[in-house]
């Protein structure tokens, strides 16, 4: 297989010109089996992955594992491109005792945060919440805040979006079928 220009020439299959590997990337074509299976050899991978069906890596160098950090936080990232929205689900270990007020640090960004399951006690400047399943709150993160979890009965899980230039979510709402405007 040799790249060419804005497509690829499938050397060896029925078709085998550059405009074929256009069409296939372009969806214009559904590759036959001969072509799949061409491909999948050819970039040494297994069919399952050449399809986007195969699980995700169990890890990867980029650090697809789930990061702990000294408070016992596990992270486990959602995306792994870098530049604009990101998105990480945390899960904070129960805890023994009452929890003191979680530490606060601040930096450039906005966060969006949701909580899955669990309690969890959010500091945000001076003022403290805390959130269950399915409450939502969004924040500039040059606002000090600090997250712990507030309930001794369970671990706490929760979604982040992180916008590291201060890009937010923009929430969309879909007009009822029937309703006009």
């Amino acid at each position: 297989m040799e790249e060419a220009g804005a497509g690829v020439r499938v050397d060896g299959c029925p078709g085998g010109a550059v405009g074929t590997g256009v069409r296939i990337e372009t969806g214009r074509r559904k590759p036959t089996l001969e072509v799949v299976l061409r491909l999948a050899k050819e970039y040494g991978v297994a069919l399952d992955e050449l399809a986007g069906t195969a699980p995700a890596p169990e890890a990867e160098p980029r650090g697809a594992a789930p990061h702990s950090f000294g408070d016992d936080k596990a992270v486990l990232p959602l995306t792994r491109y870098v530049g604009g929205l990101h998105a990480h689900k945390h899960v904070l270990p129960a805890v023994v005792g009452p929890p003191g007020r979680p530490r606060q640090v601040s930096h450039e960004g906005y966060e969006w945060l949701c909580v899955l399951y669990g309690r969890l006690w959010i500091a945000l400047g001076d003022q403290d919440l805390v959130l269950t399943a399915g409450d939502v709150v969004e924040f500039d993160t040059r606002i000090p805040h600090g997250v712990a979890n507030a309930g001794s009965t369970g671990p706490v899980e929760y979604l982040i979006m992180f916008g590291p230039q201060g890009e937010r979510l923009r929430q969309r709402a879909l007009q009822p079928p029937g309703a006009h405007r």
